[in-house]
């Protein structure tokens, strides 16, 4: 979530280098939280990994997240 959330105010398409954002990539493909073409971990030759976009599924998560934490951040100081 915290890689989500990290791109969520991106300008798409977004390409990636770093392989620990690839990996974080490839867990919200599966998710279907992001569309993605991603290549393959450690191949220098593969194409760009770029993140197309997020989806509405995506999207919702960010807000449960968001209404999550502010339910705890209420909790926390009533």
């Amino acid at each position: 979530m915290d890689f989500l959330r990290r791109i969520e105010h991106a300008s798409f398409p977004l390409i990636i280098h770093e392989e620990r954002d690839i990996q974080c990539a490839a867990v919200l493909l599966a998710a279907n939280l992001v569309e993605a073409n991603l290549a393959e971990p450690n191949d220098s030759s593969a194409p760009l990994s770029v993140i197309l976009r997020i989806t509405p599924l995506g999207r919702a998560q960010l807000n449960r997240s968001r209404l999550r934490d502010t339910s705890a951040a209420g909790a926390a100081s009533g």
